[in-house]
């Protein structure tokens, strides 16, 4: 598991036996603990929608833990939205591929040498989708529909 800044591309991890809600808390622990996350005003954490951090009442839980974490879940089927899936990306590639190792020790000890490697190194992702490209990815979203729907018409006339 890990938490991603996107302002200074630094990544915290931890490496736990099993995936969940304990382990996912146990993560927003390790990092609302440190600085400058402890004392910060609001910190988003970006979420996808797995289970360990679905829905309004995981929202509720991270905001009753720490009343400065502010839960956003990124739409369904959009993970790639949140930076750290490239980081986990990066990881895939890079450190658990191909998949030699001969116990859980071992991996967790590759995922951490990397985490330190990568924390030396790494700059911010420079995001190249503006919202002009939005704009224009909508337009061509809205006209690929229509004629959808046209097509469909034509066809339930036929």
């Amino acid at each position: 598991m890990a938490a991603y800044d996107v302002h200074c591309a630094k990544v915290l991890g931890r490496t736990e036996p099993r995936t969940g809600i304990a382990p996912f808390m146990n993560l927003v622990a390790q990092v609302m603990s440190v600085e400058p996350y402890a004392s910060a005003k609001r910190v988003f954490w970006i979420v996808d929608n797995g289970s360990s951090h679905r829905g309004q009442k995981a929202a509720d839980r991270l905001a009753a833990a720490f009343p400065n974490a502010v839960m956003v879940h990124t739409p369904i089927h959009a993970s790639w939205l949140n930076q750290v899936e490239i980081y986990f990306s990066v990881v895939q590639r890079k450190v658990v591929s191909p998949n030699d190792f001969t116990d859980l020790g071992e991996v967790r000890d590759r995922l951490r040498a990397f985490e330190d490697r990568y924390n030396a190194t790494a700059q911010p992702f420079q995001w190249r989708f503006t919202t002009s490209d939005l704009d224009g990815l909508l337009a061509r979203l809205d006209r690929h529909t229509a004629d959808h729907h046209e097509e469909a018409s034509v066809a339930l006339a036929a």
